[in-house]
């Protein structure tokens, strides 16, 4: 689950390989596109790691924020 610190929405999430962790940040990149909502993020290897704040809300969590997470959350579900 995403946690709220600081005014942003962090998760580092762990894959087996590099090529499960680069799937997945496609995923996210389409949603990301969908919403028009694009999260601060990083990769090494097999590890993501997603922050999302909203920029133009003077970089406060806003429910823009709590969406993109439940659908980001909903990638690793499924």
């Amino acid at each position: 689950m995403f946690e709220e610190k600081d005014h942003v929405l962090y998760r580092k999430f762990t894959f087996s390989d590099f090529s499960e962790a680069f799937a997945f940040m496609t995923r996210v990149a389409i949603l990301a596109e969908k919403y028009n909502h694009h999260p601060t993020w990083s990769n090494t290897y097999n590890v993501v790691e997603i922050s999302l704040t909203t920029h133009d809300a003077g970089n406060k969590v806003t429910e823009k924020d709590k969406h993109l997470a439940k659908e980001i959350e909903k990638l690793i579900q499924s």
